[in-house]
C-alpha cells in the first residue's frame, strides 16, 4: 500500500521536471541564433573583419548602454519616446477601432469611404512627415500626429476586415435567436473580431516606434531617435548602437504586452478552438 501511494505522489514532481526540461530546450532553440549573432558581433571587430570605429564590439555597446542607464540619460530619452508613441497609439485606437467597426458593419459607409481609404492606405507616413511639420510645427504635436496617422491605418483596415470576415453561421445562429442588432453586434460581431483587430494593433505598435524614431531624428531635443542622431554626429558610436538596442528592447516590450493582452481578451476563442 505504501508503494502504491508513493508512485502517484512522485508523478507531479516528474511532470514538473519534464516541463522544465522542455521549456529550457525551447528557450535554447529560440535564443541560439540571437546568441550566435551577438557572438559574431563581438568577434568581427576584434578579429579585424570590420572597422571597430564603425562597429565596436558588442561588449562595448553593452557597457555604453549600462552607462546610459546608470546616468539616467537613457531614462530621459526613453520616457520622451514612450510618451509620444503611447499618446499617438492610444489616439489611433480611439479613432480607428470605432470607425472601422462602423465601416465594416454598414455597407453604405464602406462604399462612401472606400476611395479615401484606398488613397491613404498606400501613402507612407514618413512621406507626410514634412507636411505634418509644416502644419503643426516641429514640437510634440507633429510627432504625436505622425504616430497617430501611422498607427490608425493598420488598426482601421484590420478592424474593417475583421467585421467583414465574421463567420456567417454565427450571425445566422444569432439572428435565429431573435437578437436585436445592437446585441448581435456586441455579443457576436465584436468578440469574433478581436483576434483580427489585435493583428492590426500589433502592427500599429511596431509602426509607432519606427515612425516616431524617424520623426525624432528631425527637430527633436530628446527621445531615442534624437539620442541616435546626436551620438552619430558626435561620433559616439557605442552610444549610438546602445540607443538602437534600447529601441529594440522597447519594441519587444510593446509587442509582448500586446500579445499578453490579446491572449486574455481572446481566451474564449482559444478555449473554443481547443
Amino acid at each position: 500500500m505504501e508503494t502504491a501511494k508513493s508512485v502517484p505522489a512522485s508523478l507531479p514532481a516528474r511532470n514538473l521536471k519534464v516541463a522544465l526540461v522542455a521549456g529550457l530546450r525551447k528557450l535554447v532553440r529560440q535564443s541560439i541564433v540571437l546568441i550566435g549573432l551577438f557572438l559574431l558581433w563581438e568577434a568581427a571587430p576584434r578579429l579585424g573583419l570590420v572597422d571597430p570605429a564603425f562597429l565596436p564590439p558588442f561588449t562595448e555597446v553593452v557597457r555604453s548602454l549600462v552607462h546610459l542607464i546608470t546616468s539616467g540619460e537613457l531614462l530621459q530619452h526613453f520616457s520622451a519616446s514612450i510618451v509620444r508613441s503611447l499618446t499617438g497609439f492610444l489616439l489611433a485606437l480611439i479613432v480607428a477601432i470605432p470607425l472601422g467597426l462602423i465601416i465594416g458593419w454598414y455597407p453604405t459607409a464602406r462604399e462612401l469611404l472606400n476611395p479615401i481609404l484606398e488613397l491613404f492606405r498606400n501613402t507612407a507616413a514618413l512621406a507626410l512627415l514634412p507636411v505634418f511639420m509644416l502644419l503643426l510645427g516641429i514640437g510634440e504635436t507633429s510627432k504625436i500626429a505622425i504616430v497617430l496617422f501611422a498607427c490608425a491605418w493598420p488598426i482601421l483596415l484590420n478592424t474593417i476586415a475583421a467585421v467583414g470576415n465574421v463567420d456567417p453561421l454565427l450571425i445566422k445562429s444569432a439572428k435565429s435567436m431573435k437578437l436585436s442588432s445592437s446585441k448581435l453586434f456586441l455579443k457576436v460581431i465584436l468578440p469574433a473580431s478581436v483576434p483580427t483587430i489585435f493583428t492590426g494593433i500589433r502592427m500599429a505598435g511596431t509602426g509607432a516606434i519606427l515612425v516616431l524614431i524617424a520623426a525624432e531624428m528631425v527637430g527633436a531635443k530628446e527621445g531615442l531617435g534624437y539620442l541616435i542622431t546626436y551620438s552619430q554626429y558626435n561620433f559616439e558610436i557605442p552610444k549610438m548602437y546602445a540607443g538602437i538596442l534600447a529601441i529594440s528592447l522597447l519594441g519587444l516590450i510593446i509587442n509582448y504586452g500586446l500579445v499578453s493582452l490579446e491572449r486574455k481578451l481572446s481566451k474564449w476563442n482559444t478555449q473554443t478552438n481547443g
